[in-house]
Formats: structure tokens, C-alpha cells, sequence
């Protein structure tokens, strides 16, 4: 697939995936849907995926004029959810591979769900964080009501979808709705020190690590404490576990190869 809304580059260990629909602030389209399925897909041997915006903003959510509605016509929102929004917060989540959500600028509506919906959020200080959907009579969809008060709790959950009122990078990081916030000179540095750092990690730990926290909500302590018996088991067996104690006892760099 020829891609027109998206820029993806696969470079061995990384991929990056650029929304690249600047003068929309990168809002989606049912295209760019389907070419960042299309990309989600073709990930190859990338052990890390960094998600960003081009221009000045991360995403601002869908674009309206896709699915523009005329006076007095009503329009099955839930099947664009259904059809879209959901597949793609389902596939980021599930993923092995960590993703980063590299947010330069304004993340609004489903676009700052998306980066909710990423294993790590890396925003500039003076991003904004919007749930706006609430001045159009909805929820927050794309993962927003699920995320918002496990990350930040009911009350502040409440608070960002009733009023839709911004909030920076800055205060984002402080409330522990995303991982950090840095100036925007050195937003490219810390991304790619996160990314290159967790591309030389085990990924099979990795994907273990973001499999079982995802997940742990659903099981009871016992329950838990038993999947991380049987988690460690599997990985005390493989390959890259016996490189990284010989490694670490060897005084070298270690080589993990996903076996």
C-alpha cells in the first residue's frame, strides 16, 4: 500500500509511524485508518514503535469533514467506532512491541486517547491534552473512559471528560496520565533514548511485562501471583535469559535475539 496520510519507516529495530496530515492537525480520516492498520501490520523484525504527529500537533482525533453530517441527518457513530477507533486501540495495546507515543503538540479527543492507549507517552511540556468530546454531546471513546481513571483516578477523570478542559504536558505527567514531559528541544532525544534502550532489551520480556500490567486488572492476587510463577518459568527457559546472566557476569554487552 501506497501510503498518502501516514509516513512509516521500519529501520531495523524501530519503526516510526508519522500522522501526516499537518494542516488537519492530523486528524483521521477512514484512509488514514487504513493505512496505519496497513503499517501496524508490516512491522518486521521491529522490536520498538515510536507514534507521533507531523507539524505542529500529535492528533486532533477524527476529522469531521470525513463524516460530515447535514442538518437534521444522524450518522451510526458506533459503527465508525466499531469499523476504526477500536480495532486500532486494541491492536496498540496488544501489540509485543512496547509503543511510544512521541506527542509534540496538541493530542485532542480520540488523538489523545491514542496516546493513552500507547505503553509510553513522551509529550513536550506544552502539549494539550484534550477530551473534547463531551461539546458534542459523547463519550470518550477510543479507550478514553477505560484509561482516563486507571491512570489518573475518578475525580480527575470526571473533571477531563465533563469540561473538556486542557491540560499541558507538564500537568499531564504530574497527575501520572503519561510516563514524562520534556522541553520540545529535547523531545526527539529522550524518545530515541527510551526507544534505542528498549530495542536492546529482551523483547520477549518485554512483551511479557506489558502483556501481564495490561491484563493484571482482571485477576485476583492468587491469580496473579500464579501467572507470574508460570511467566517466569517460561521465561527463565529461554535464550535470552541465559545471554543476559551470562552477559551480566561476563561484564559485557548483551545480545538478545527474541529466542
Amino acid at each position: 500500500m501506497a501510503y498518502e496520510t501516514i509516513d512509516f519507516k521500519a529501520d531495523g529495530p524501530l519503526a516510526r509511524i508519522t500522522l501526516n496530515r499537518p494542516d488537519r492537525l492530523n486528524s483521521f480520516t477512514a484512509q488514514m485508518h487504513q493505512e496505519l492498520r496497513d503499517a501496524l501490520s508490516k512491522l518486521g523484525d521491529a522490536r520498538v514503535i515510536v507514534l507521533t504527529g507531523a507539524g505542529r500537533g500529535f492528533c486532533a482525533g477524527q476529522d469531521l469533514n470525513d463524516r460530515a453530517v447535514a442538518p437534521g441527518e444522524a450518522v451510526d457513530l458506533g459503527q465508525t467506532v466499531e469499523n476504526y477507533w477500536n480495532p486500532l486501540i486494541r491492536t496498540l495495546t496488544s501489540l509485543p512491541q512496547p509503543v511510544i507515543a512521541r506527542v509534540n503538540g496538541v493530542a485532542a479527543g480520540a488523538g489523545a486517547n491514542i496516546a493513552l492507549a500507547c505503553d509510553i507517552v513522551v509529550a513536550v511540556k506544552d502539549a494539550k491534552f484534550i477530551q473534547s468530546f463531551s461539546a458534542l454531546g459523547l463519550i470518550p471513546d477510543s479507550g478514553g473512559s477505560w484509561h482516563l481513571p486507571r491512570l489518573v483516578g475518578q475525580a480527575r477523570a470526571l473533571g477531563l471528560a465533563l469540561t473538556g478542559e486542557p491540560i499541558t504536558g507538564e500537568q499531564a505527567a504530574e497527575w501520572g496520565l503519561i510516563w514524562k514531559a520534556v522541553d520540545g528541544e529535547w523531545l526527539d532525544q529522550e524518545v530515541d533514548s527510551i526507544a534505542n534502550k528498549l530495542a536492546a532489551l529482551p523483547p520477549l520480556g518485554l512483551a511479557a511485562i506489558k502483556s501481564i500490567i495490561r491484563t493484571s486488572g482482571s485477576r485476583t492476587l492468587d491469580e496473579e501471583l500464579d501467572l507470574q510463577r508460570d511467566e517466569m518459568r517460561r521465561l527463565g527457559f529461554t535464550e535470552d535469559y541465559r545471554e543476559g546472566v551470562a552477559a551480566f557476569l561476563e561484564k559485557r554487552p548483551a545480545k538478545f535475539t527474541g529466542r
